[in-house]
């Protein structure tokens, strides 16, 4: 019996772990406090004048726990910092410190660098594709009915 192929979504999340392992030891290696896939999730999606921790879960697609407990790991470490809601007296905003900004940048620059490695691994063509095929309007997802 022949093992079935990985499934596209299988394949997805290879992917992603390819590029989170490489920066949080690329982070590492350069003197970085190291951060958790879900923290860098959590900091990825902050709007610029901040967000709310339901916002943020919701974003990030998991629970509001999860969602607080990676942004009191990111406060703890300097990175983010929580601020009164102008919007709503019962809110409070998670935005970024100067320290979070700067390794953010740091963060981005990082994931540059490992694109263009992925590059030369498996071709220009075929990292124009990929990012051609995931920002490509997919539509809602479809409800089908498998055999």
């Amino acid at each position: 019996m022949t093992t079935p192929a990985p499934s596209l979504p299988q394949l997805l999340i290879e992917a992603k772990r390819w590029f989170d392992e490489a920066l949080r030891e690329s982070m590492r290696a350069a003197g970085e406090e190291p951060v958790t896939a879900a923290q860098g999730a959590v900091f990825a999606t902050l709007d610029d004048g901040g967000t709310t921790i339901s916002e943020l879960a919701r974003r990030v697609g998991v629970t509001r726990q999860t969602a607080h407990q990676a942004v009191h790991g990111l406060i703890a470490i300097g990175l983010l910092e929580q601020v009164p809601d102008p919007a709503s007296a019962r809110s409070r905003l998670i935005r970024t410190t100067a320290e979070g900004a700067r390794v953010h940048r740091r963060a981005l620059a990082t994931l540059e660098v490992l694109e263009d490695r992925l590059a030369v691994r498996i071709g220009q063509d075929a990292v124009t594709g990929l990012r051609a095929a995931l920002t490509a309007p997919w539509g809602d997802p479809p409800l089908v009915d498998a055999p």
